[in-house]
């Protein structure tokens, strides 16, 4: 038998060392991560902790923001966020389709439910992607965020294919129109790293936006390869820090009453733009704020509208509401006199005349007079009584010129022009200078609260929404004195008579249950390209007042700019605003009526018999207004008849006999008119309603013959007279250049 040769198998040999290096290597790789934890630089359990370890975001709630009383103003909300699937991949099965199988239809039904229009809908459904083919899914933008219980609900019903909803929070304001450039408004925006939060964008929800913002929270968690919850692993959980909430000191009954008043009054009138505060001047706390045009913050959708406060950061010339504070200059220097007679003639300024509204003014006249009038050239005699230096300090006392520190953003400054003499002239009653509505609210403060000057403030208090613990409280701040507790007073007294008296031009601001003081103002409105618009439509007309007169409980200015009056007076669409408002506010809050002035009464007798001549004077003392009905003597008839009380300042009518001569009508009633015409038997014709405004016939014309008068009527706001007089080359309000 033949013996076997060994042969040695260099293939089998390599092999082997092969697979043993390799199962070498392998072995002492699985010993360096064991050792280390580490591969290629790399923790491993950091890189596993990245797979498995997920986060979820917990969303923080913003603050919340409420009135003084604790109304919300503005919250979060639960809300709807609109997605399309497009792509056929999602639907398994065809009898149950889970992507929207027709768009027309989908678009059409989704028109009709979300602010965008059927093309534009269809266009997101149908849109290819750069390789051909649709994407999963879709959104709609805006127009698909937001979206309330009851929209979601109403397209859920057409159960359209492939239309879903996802929970998500908007912010929502469940007052609509509300002091909205005062709030603002705040929006959803995505961040950079795909978390979305909601920023503030304007008014308070701006100003406050990181007080506002909560801080999110998150779990963390593990889970394996299928995303399924590990057993046993850790759950973590930051909880989140909800946003502080604002309580402002705005009153929702109040505002909702201006927000009522406002709204009628463009609606009629059709206003350029309209502003109004409602103040406090005890502590200087705004209850109410509001402009025109506005918008609601849920939908924000207006027409030519600015955005901006006007109360805070647009400056106007405030025309006659001036007034005041040069009135109260004069008597704080004791500059005035009430009984002293100045003349109303033009005034002479250098090379410049300051004329009043019926160009030519009332001759002479006192100075109390020239108040109740609105008279300019009043001013300008005051002016120059005081001097020009104590007046321009008496506007820096008030406030003007200056910002007033009102917890709101951008506030304008104003400027009191003062370098020539024509522009402090022009500056006593209102023009050329420019203010700002919350610096007259602030310097009005003065007047009411008896001297004592108060900041305006909207922020009660910034409270941690969490433990209630109060982060920042505003307090009421006295801004200085710029005046004497009996200068306010006085004013306060004057002010009033611009309401009642004969010559007054706020008659349209008479409460029936409250004594107002107040002042009107018509300013003149700047041209972009110079020199200023004309006509009774182009003006500002506005009203800075408060009540009762005794101890004022509110400050209300309203300006109205190119209201279309339709021949109406200027003050009527500014009175529609502040007498509802006023009357209502003041009721709301309890005060009493019995601070209005008691009504002085006085007691008549049966005068017939008796000589007229003597008569009329013994009435006129007791503060009466006798008429003289015939040519004087004995008096054979009077009305009222017999023993009774009447108002002081009523009329008496003394009849006697012959022939009448012809009184003055101005600011007679109609009721009036016709005794006069009944008792004296001339043939009267009143045209219109309210007060008589002009004649037919001269006052003191005898009558002796039936031919017809007439007599002219208008309401108080019809009869206003404006506080200006625009030359047909629109110089300046108020002053005419010769």
């Amino acid at each position: 038998m033949k013996k076997k040769r060994f042969r040695f198998q260099w293939g089998a040999f390599l092999l082997l060392v092969f697979y043993g290096g390799l199962f070498f290597l392998l072995f002492a790789r699985m010993v360096t991560i064991q050792a280390t934890g580490e591969v290629e630089g790399q923790e491993l359990v950091a890189r596993a902790a990245a797979k498995y370890q997920k986060e979820s975001v917990i969303t923080a709630n913003r603050g919340k923001i409420y009135d003084t009383n604790g109304n919300v103003i503005a919250e979060d909300t639960l809300s709807y966020r609109l997605i399309a699937v497009v792509n056929e991949s999602a639907t398994t099965n065809k009898k149950i389709p889970r992507h929207v199988v027709d768009p027309e239809r989908t678009a059409e039904i989704l028109a009709d439910n979300i602010e965008m229009d059927k093309e534009a809908i269809y266009h997101r459904l149908t849109k290819l992607r750069e390789d051909g083919t649709l994407p999963y899914q879709v959104e709609f933008g805006s127009a698909g965020r937001g979206i309330s219980h009851e929209t979601m609900k109403k397209i859920e019903e057409e159960k359209l294919p492939g239309i879903l909803f996802i929970s998500d929070k908007k912010r929502y304001y469940p007052n609509g129109i509300f002091a909205s450039h005062l709030i603002g408004f705040a929006l959803k925006e995505e961040n950079k790293d795909g978390t979305v939060t909601t920023k503030g964008k304007m008014g308070l929800e701006l100003t406050y936006d990181k007080a506002l913002t909560g801080e999110n929270g998150k779990v963390e968690y593990q889970t394996d390869y299928f995303r399924y919850l590990l057993p046993n692993s850790e759950k973590m959980v930051t909880p989140a820090k909800d946003g502080d909430d604002i309580y402002l000191t705005l009153d929702k009954t109040i505002q909702s009453f201006l927000e009522e008043a406002m709204t009628q009054v463009e609606k009629e009138y059709n206003p350029d733009s309209m502003s109004a505060v409602v103040a406090d001047p005890k502590t200087g706390k705004i209850l109410a704020m509001s402009q025109r045009p506005t918008f609601n913050p849920d939908t924000r959708s207006s027409e030519n509208m600015k955005w901006l406060n006007q109360v805070i950061e647009e400056t106007i010339e405030p025309g006659s509401t001036m007034k005041t504070f040069t009135l109260a200059a004069a008597i704080d220097t004791d500059n005035w006199n009430p009984t002293n007679s100045y003349n109303s003639a033009p005034y002479k300024v250098n090379d410049r005349i300051i004329r009043d509204h019926n160009r030519y003014g009332w001759s002479w006249i006192t100075y109390l007079e020239g108040i109740q009038r609105s008279s300019n050239t009043a001013m300008a005699h005051l002016l120059n009584k005081m001097g020009d230096d104590v007046f321009l300090d008496y506007l820096d006392r008030f406030g003007f010129g200056q910002k007033t520190g009102i917890d709101l953003p951008n506030e304008a400054p104003g400027i009191i022009l003062s370098q020539y003499p024509v522009q402090r002239v022009t500056t006593s009653f209102g023009q050329g200078s420019t203010v700002t509505p919350i610096q007259l609210i602030q310097a009005m403060t003065a007047i009411a609260n008896n001297g004592k000057m108060m900041q305006p403030y909207v922020i009660d208090r910034i409270v941690d929404s969490s433990t209630g613990k109060v982060i920042e409280e505003h307090e009421p701040k006295q801004k200085g004195q710029p005046i004497s507790a009996d200068t306010a007073k006085q004013v306060r007294e004057i002010l009033a008579s611009t309401l009642t008296a004969k010559y007054g031009t706020a008659k349209a601001f008479v409460l029936p249950e409250y004594q107002v003081a107040g002042k009107t103002g018509t300013a003149e409105i700047p041209k972009p390209s110079g020199g200023y618009y004309s006509g009774n439509d182009h003006y500002l007309y506005s009203f800075l007042g408060m009540a009762p007169v005794e101890d004022p409980q509110l400050i209300m200015y309203v300006s109205v700019e190119k209201p279309k009056l339709k021949g109406k007076g200027g003050s009527l669409p500014v009175a529609e605003v502040f007498n509802p408002v006023m009357q209502k506010s003041l009721k709301y809050l309890n005060v009493s009526t019995e601070d209005v002035k008691e009504v002085e009464h006085v007691t008549i007798q049966d005068y017939t018999g008796k000589n007229a001549e003597a008569m009329q004077v013994e009435l006129a003392n007791d503060g009466l207004q006798p008429v003289l009905v015939g040519a004087g003597g004995e008096i054979i008839e009077q009305y009222p008849k017999g023993k009774q009380k009447l108002v002081k300042g009523s009329f008496v009518f003394l009849k006697t006999a012959g022939n009448s001569t012809l009184p003055d009508f101005t600011d007679w009633s109609l009721r009036n008119i016709l005794v006069f015409k009944t008792m004296s038997g001339m043939e009267i014709e009143a045209v219109g309603e309210g007060f008589a405004v002009s004649q037919s016939v001269s006052a003191g014309t005898v009558i002796s013959d039936s031919a017809p008068i007439v007599v002219k009527l208008k309401t108080p706001a019809e009869s206003f007279i404006p506080d200006v007089e625009v030359s047909s080359e629109g110089e300046l309000e108020n002053v005419q250049i010769e």
